[in-house]
């Protein structure tokens, strides 16, 4: 695939955490690429973007959503569980870099004014908290003392000394 676009590694990998078990809604995309660099790109590149993993058959339309193809999640399973998102969008524009298209595929045609409506959809239910599933939730202050246990652990060989 010539030539490889950040903005291509960027919605592949925002499909791979939005359509886990389903193909995801558009606006389900835009909230994991927001989670997933912290930023959504511009609707022209998102556009654009659609357009030419579609072309490639790396992405695909199935009930009123999007999915990654079987050949798309060979490209995503490449890197380390670990790694840190800048080095899975490099690990994916390298594997993108090495694909090559086979055969003709259905291609995605997104308006700008689509992907905007979603982007909007998208910032206004970022502003209710709770609505948005992707984003991470705040983690409860936990207490210092365990839940049980009453006094402090004394192993058998202190007891032992202490009753002599």
């Amino acid at each position: 695939m010539y030539p490889v676009h950040d903005v291509d590694a960027i919605l592949l990998l925002a499909m791979s955490l939005a359509a886990k078990r389903r193909p995801a809604e558009l606006v389900e995309i835009i909230a994991a690429a927001d989670l997933a660099q912290g930023a959504i790109p511009p609707e022209t590149k998102l556009s654009d973007s659609f357009y030419r993993l579609s072309e490639y058959g790396l992405i695909c339309a199935q009930d009123g959503g999007y999915t990654l193809t079987p050949d798309a999640q060979q490209i995503l399973s490449g890197h380390a569980k670990k790694a840190k998102t800048p080095e899975r969008i490099h690990d994916i524009k390298e594997n993108l870099a090495d694909f090559h298209l086979n055969g003709e595929h259905a291609i995605i045609l997104l308006t700008v004014e689509q992907i905007a409506a979603a982007i909007a959809a998208h910032q206004a239910g970022k502003r209710i908290i709770g609505k948005n599933l992707l984003m991470p939730k705040p983690k409860p202050v936990e207490d210092s003392k365990r839940p049980g246990q009453h006094r402090p652990f004394k192993s058998f060989a202190t007891r032992r000394r202490k009753e002599k």
